[in-house]
């Protein structure tokens, strides 16, 4: 999930969108889910600005490692092999690239 993590960050919201719609890694689904999630939670905080005219940037992207479920899968001569099945805490920040811009240079 990490390396698809890396293709997205940085790049402006709808050119993340287009390259998670069409990578053929597992992980892209849903990473395009918590974009997408992201994108709206950035709409409720700014109510007065548009989608539109807004230039979204992905700002920070980082995975963390979540919960490990451990199981056991039978294996030879009475012995046990453990499996452990991985998930994953996402965070994406989406702002706007116009703002952060204007914020670099008053506080320059």
């Amino acid at each position: 999930m990490r390396l698809v993590a890396d293709m997205i960050r940085g790049q402006k919201v709808s050119k993340a969108l287009a390259l998670l719609k069409f990578q053929p890694r597992a992980s892209s689904p849903v990473l395009h889910k918590v974009l997408l999630s992201a994108v709206a939670n950035w709409q409720q905080l700014n109510e007065g600005s548009k989608l539109e005219d807004a230039d979204l940037i992905v700002k920070t992207v980082f995975i963390d490692g979540g919960r490990m479920l451990k199981r056991l899968r039978p294996a030879p001569q009475g012995r046990a092999h453990r499996i452990r099945k991985r998930s994953n805490h996402i965070t994406i920040v989406v702002d706007d690239a116009s703002v952060s811009v204007n914020e670099a240079v008053i506080e320059s």
